[in-house]
């Protein structure tokens, strides 16, 4: 039975058609992937069925009914419930006041708090997710934070959940923890619709997938009658015969940063060497201190003890300023809130990391401006009408190319990549690859945080891995195995 469908649904732009009549349906009780590039219309058609976004023409039939669109209160009463890549909670509040915030669930003045709490641990405990509804949702990992964006559906009555993106910031152990959660609400006959950029997994979860390219929709498959390279094909419109480009350009034996027994953060006694030309990978389970071993080397945390040295000079870095003056960038791992200004222009983000260079006395060069943000966007094939518009109005792909372009713009001699293919398709994901290989072959060194496996595995030159905020080892690439990460990733 089709329970939702979208006919001829098309959505203009000035200078962009993002959706172009297209038409796809929803069986009720299946998990249906909707994949496409970065800038293929995915997140507009989200936005239509979620009420946020109004087609210019087309038609959404919800059980039966016909609407030419939907508000996000009337996609709400439908029991259509989204959770975001990016989620909206309230974390200084706790998972039970997260839960009933928004669903109306408690009668007359006063809140009963005991039996807040007491749906809340039964909601809980269904998906076997151990925390206390006291507990404050800044301190859940993010699979406890969606498996709470999925409670908070369940208690508005869903009859679709859309999933953007669950496992991109998640572990194994979670990711089959969110599989159970996901094939439980499917015996319950939720419809969910699976976005995800890992292929992968569509296999495991999905029984049928959806291909948009460029705005227009491609074709609708049951997942058992495709496999990974097919569903690239159709998504990119050719073949990509490897995901890895070939990196014929070993390290040089020039050690360009050295890191001595480092601390503070919540990271202890971290040591390594980076050679220049190299690309060296940093391994670990959520919480291991990936991201905040970067935040200290950029200077966005205090270093409490240790040294950094580059180029043999021992670095005081205090700010991100003093780590740019030095010659290390960010390419941080929340692009929305850490390494776009949304709000800005494109050309405006590309050029603040290197203001000084564009001016003429006290004045900025529009002309030099202009040039320096055409340049690194054309080499970062960042795709926008014009470099004018918004940085928000971008894709989530294009958005991370406007990071990496800004970073690039200030001139590094070593970039910090925090995983830098999150929330990217296939085909952006292998430009971006390229990319860092080619910056490799111009003399530059990589520091790259990855959650994906295969990623590590296909690019990294040495991998070095973290457990609970301590260094458990350092592998070479003759010794790369999944198994050998895994385990000493988990302290073993």
């Amino acid at each position: 039975m089709e329970l939702l469908e979208l006919h001829n649904i098309t959505k203009k732009y000035p200078g962009v058609i993002a959706l172009n009549d297209v038409s796809i349906s929803f069986r009720e009780g299946e998990v249906h992937a909707l994949v496409g590039e970065n800038g293929a219309g995915k997140s507009t058609f989200i936005k239509t069925i979620s009420g946020a976004v109004q087609p210019n023409e087309g038609k959404i039939v919800f059980d039966g009914v016909t609407y030419d669109h939907l508000t996000p209160q009337k996609s709400l009463e439908l029991g259509i419930s989204v959770v975001y890549q990016e989620m909206i909670q309230f974390e200084a509040m706790s998972v039970a006041d997260n839960l009933f915030m928004s669903n109306g669930s408690d009668a007359g003045f006063f809140v009963n708090d005991a039996e807040r709490n007491k749906k809340t641990a039964e909601l809980l405990e269904k998906f076997q997710c151990h925390v206390s509804p006291k507990t404050w949702v800044r301190e859940l990992s993010m699979a406890n934070r969606q498996i709470v964006e999925i409670c908070k559906a369940i208690l508005r009555k869903a009859r679709v959940l859309i999933l953007d993106e669950p496992t991109a910031s998640i572990t194994v152990e979670e990711q089959r923890r969110l599989f159970d959660v996901i094939r439980e609400l499917k015996k319950q006959g939720v419809t969910i619709i699976y976005i995800s950029h890992r292929l992968d997994e569509l296999f495991e979860i999905c029984d049928r997938v959806s291909i948009l390219r460029d705005g227009r929709y491609i074709d609708t498959l049951d997942i058992s009658d495709t496999d990974k390279q097919g569903l690239i094909k159709l998504m990119v419109g050719r073949e990509l015969s490897e995901n890895y480009p070939v990196k014929d350009n070993p390290p040089e034996k020039e050690v360009v940063l050295k890191v001595d027994n480092l601390s503070g953060n919540g990271v202890r006694n971290i040591s390594f060497e980076l050679h220049k030309g190299e690309i060296l990978g940093f391994a670990g389970l959520v919480g291991a201190g990936r991201t905040e071993l970067m935040h200290l080397l950029y200077g966005a945390a205090g270093i409490e003890a240790g040294t950094v040295t580059m180029n043999g000079k021992t670095l005081s870095i205090r700010t991100p300023s003093d780590a740019m003056k030095a010659g290390i960038g960010l390419i941080p791992e929340d692009r929305k809130w850490q390494g776009c200004f949304l709000e800005k222009p494109i050309y405006w983000n590309i050029s603040i990391a290197n203001i000084k260079s564009l001016c003429n006395g006290p004045f900025i060069s529009s002309s030099k401006e202009a040039a320096l943000a055409d340049h690194y966007g054309q080499r970062m094939r960042i795709k926008a009408p014009d470099y004018r518009v918004n940085a928000g109005t971008l894709s989530g792909g294009n958005q991370q190319k406007v990071v990496i372009a800004k970073s690039l713009a200030s001139l590094p001699e070593i970039l910090i990549f925090d995983e830098p293919t999150r929330g990217i398709d296939i085909g952006a994901r292998y430009e971006i690859y390229q990319l860092m290989i080619d910056l490799t072959k111009e003399g530059k060194s990589i520091l790259m945080v990855s959650s994906d496996m295969e990623e590590l595995l296909g690019m990294s030159e040495r991998i070095v891995v973290l457990h609970e905020g301590e260094q458990t080892g350092t592998i070479e690439r003759p010794e790369f195995s999944q198994e050998r990460v895994l385990a000493l990733a988990s302290g073993l």
